[in-house]
């Protein structure tokens, strides 16, 4: 069963999470999260496999669930065969430590997040619209549960929402409404997410309103996007472009 509304309740509620709970599984998993080069994704794919297997535990599993994820986004689409079902290998392995009953608290997030995501890119895989409109629901659940500590559940879910065809345009309205509320709750508290995420964050909303209406907030996104990114890791590339065809 894809929902479930009891994961984890009884270790939430015995050990509340905190953005600063939080950072230090950011840190032993942001090397292989929001991957754009497909060589480092094969390189990252075949080490975190290795890692896992030399050593099975709660860490190396939700990397190897993670990298599969990457894998199938950005590889099985481009491959008629050899990246094939790794979507589905993603959500099966996130799914197993979402619903083990000693996993730390402090994956959770993560866990949830990319486990929404994955099912969504089954369903790109398959064409098959039921899986999307699931991973929308375990977005929803993911972000009622981690969003106030966590970036993920809207981050992703506004990377699925913005790529989608036009005719989801009920669900394309979660892209600028997510982006824009993880930079509120980043001009709250600045560490709620990293410099990667606010540059892509900001060129994805500058992205989404290219009006005249907003453009010089737009403007002002794209600067933000290009200053976090000075070694060209994130959104920096795109904010340059999308700047210069706005300034035509």
């Amino acid at each position: 069963m894809i929902l479930e509304t009891t994961i984890n309740i009884a270790t939430a509620q015995a050990q509340p999470l905190t953005i600063e709970g939080i950072k230090d599984y950011e840190h032993r998993l942001e090397d292989i999260m929001e991957l754009t080069d497909t060589n480092l994704v094969k390189i990252k794919l075949v080490e975190t496999e290795e890692q896992w297997k030399r050593e099975d535990n709660e860490i190396n599993k939700a990397r190897l669930g993670i990298i599969y994820h990457e894998t199938a986004l950005n590889l099985s689409f481009f491959s008629q065969t050899n990246y094939k079902g790794y979507a589905q290998k993603s959500f099966d392995i996130l799914s197993e430590l979402l619903f083990a009953p000693n996993t730390s608290i402090g994956l959770l997030p993560f866990i949830a997040s990319y486990r929404a995501s994955a099912m969504s890119l089954v369903g790109a895989e398959t064409k098959k619209l039921k899986p999307l409109g699931d991973a929308f629901a375990l977005f929803e659940e993911a972000d009622l549960k981690y969003g106030a500590v966590s970036y993920l559940p809207q981050f992703l879910r506004g990377s699925v929402a913005e790529n989608l065809p036009w005719f989801f345009f009920v669900k394309r309205k979660y892209a600028i409404r997510d982006f824009q509320s993880i930079v509120d709750k980043q001009n709250r508290q600045e560490n709620y997410a990293n410099w990667k995420i606010m540059s892509y964050t900001y060129y994805a909303l500058a992205n989404k309103c290219q009006s005249k209406k907003c453009r010089e907030k737009s403007m002002l996104y794209l600067d933000k996007a290009i200053q976090l990114d000075p070694d060209y890791k994130a959104g920096r590339q795109k904010a340059e472009a999308l700047k210069m065809r706005m300034k035509m």
